[in-house]
């Protein structure tokens, strides 16, 4: 059976300060968003009713849009409140909430200074990005042919639309291939990140990851950073090059919406998720669930 369009769904969507039914949410397709990539986003879970670090979500929502030299007219608060709104209106405790702010219609060009900022909301069930028990034995990797950019070239610290443009295909050709996702490289041949998830390695005890100088920290990283120090492991924040990746006896990518997922594969060479991985799939777990 086909997904249901999510253009025809039911429920609500909160836009610019106010909840509308789900159908009512449209743009115009000379918004300049949708030309010119001017548009930031964001993914949040919510479980049990309760969004998982709300407001870091929200204040790099400001921040992303920042970035991209727009200024998002409502508040930290405000996206909050928001946020919260929508899930009730559409009825939802275990969610994916997806805010996402974009420059309007008032001028079409690359210079657009004079377009009203828009900001909209919307939740939708979402459970585990990838198969769950496909999950549990570790999801394959293939290598994408694109790389993260550098930094000089992009504004590689915004969760920006365009940034993703070669993550999607990057993702396309990995499941054609019959991969479930891609391990992409940087400008300069290190490892990067995933299409949409970071990347961790474990060698000998040690927790090792690439350092974010060219893509994303993930809220989500850095939450699983901070559970790993706390359970007592060591975790190294580095360069690490593609021939490194034999050496390494476990792997697992985070993100708000692959949660914590082993790895079994990148591109041939094998891995084996094992008890690090677990603890850090169960600290995760816990850490995520309100109390």
């Amino acid at each position: 059976m086909a997904a249901q369009p999510f253009d025809k769904r039911d429920g609500f969507i909160w836009m610019d300060g106010k909840l509308i039914p789900w159908t009512d949410a449209k743009v115009h397709v000379l918004t300049h968003a949708m030309h010119y990539g001017s548009a930031v986003f964001e993914g949040e879970r919510a479980y049990g009713g309760k969004i998982f670090q709300s407001r870091k979500h929200s204040e790099r929502l400001i921040e992303s849009a920042r970035i991209l030299d727009m200024a998002v007219p409502f508040t930290a608060a405000e996206i909050d409140a928001a946020k919260k709104a929508t899930l009730k209106a559409n009825k939802q405790v275990d969610a994916y909430i997806r805010p996402i702010a974009w420059r309007g219609s008032e001028m079409m060009g690359v210079s657009a200074q004079h377009n009203t900022i828009h900001l909209a909301v919307a939740t939708w069930e979402w459970p585990s990005y990838f198969d769950p028990a496909q999950r549990m034995q570790g999801i394959r990797l293939g290598m994408a042919e694109y790389r993260r950019p550098d930094p000089r070239t992009a504004p590689s610290k915004a969760k920006a639309a365009g940034l993703y443009m070669i993550c999607t295909i990057s993702k396309h050709k990995a499941e054609r291939d019959g991969f479930a996702d891609a391990l992409m490289l940087d400008w300069k041949g290190r490892v990067a990140e995933c299409t949409g998830a970071n990347v961790f390695f474990i060698k000998d005890g040690i927790i090792h990851t690439p350092k974010a100088d060219c893509f994303l920290d993930g809220i989500t990283r850095q939450t699983v950073i901070r559970l790993a120090r706390k359970n007592g492991m060591k975790v190294v924040q580095r360069r690490i090059k593609p021939e490194e990746l034999p050496s390494f006896n476990e792997c697992f990518i985070t993100g708000t919406a692959a949660e914590v997922t082993p790895v079994g594969e990148i591109a041939g060479i094998k891995y084996t998720p094992g008890n690090m991985t677990k603890t850090l799939i169960d600290a995760y777990s816990d850490a995520v669930t309100p109390k």
